[in-house]
């Protein structure tokens, strides 16, 4: 499964506000690579807590077949097209009687295929994320992505960016951890 992101998560100047006040920085110049510091830091966050922290328009291709298939990506507010894709051929809208969907409490989603017709994947459109805008993220997912992204900016010429958010960062958002066993 593959997902790819159609209409990004918006990040708005209150994020950047946010990101300046805590390191201080009053001038203007830095500021689209601190908007990719939380760019990266959002992602970091959804890498660790299996849940993508803004809401964003995305899609997952999956195999046709009869049995429940779940998206990978969590949590999942809506499931807004279901298409086939045919091996040959442009995709086509599945009807809604020709397959069923199962929305969890937990922001999990799966998908079952009813009547596959000509298609050999089915390609699944859905909104996801924690949160609507950067408002109204949980407070300790929303100073978690501001601190990690003040530790790349103070940490950028020291070393190359971490792939684990230190230790304060994960204490902020283990309580949001989805893990998985198997």
């Amino acid at each position: 499964m593959k997902r790819t992101i159609i209409t990004p998560a918006a990040l708005p100047d209150a994020a950047l506000d946010e990101l300046k006040a805590w390191l201080a920085i009053t001038t203007v110049q830095d500021d689209n690579p601190l908007r990719a510091l939380l760019r990266a830091a959002l992602e970091l966050c959804e890498a660790f807590t299996g849940r993508m922290p803004l809401e964003a328009t995305c899609e997952e291709v999956l195999p046709a077949c009869g049995g429940w298939q779940s998206l990978s990506t969590r949590p999942v507010q809506a499931i807004t097209q279901v298409e086939g894709i045919p091996a040959d051929g442009a995709r086509f809208a599945l009807p809604s009687p020709d397959y069923a969907i199962d929305l969890d409490a937990d922001g999990g989603a799966s998908l079952r295929l009813l009547r596959q017709g000509s298609a050999g994947r089915i390609a699944v459109r859905f909104v996801a994320g924690l949160a609507s805008g950067w408002a109204e993220l949980p407070d300790g997912i929303r100073h978690g992505v501001i601190r990690l992204a003040a530790h790349h900016y103070r940490q950028r010429d020291l070393d190359a960016m971490q792939t684990v958010p230190p230790a304060a960062v994960a204490a902020l958002w283990r309580p949001w951890r989805r893990m998985r066993l198997g």
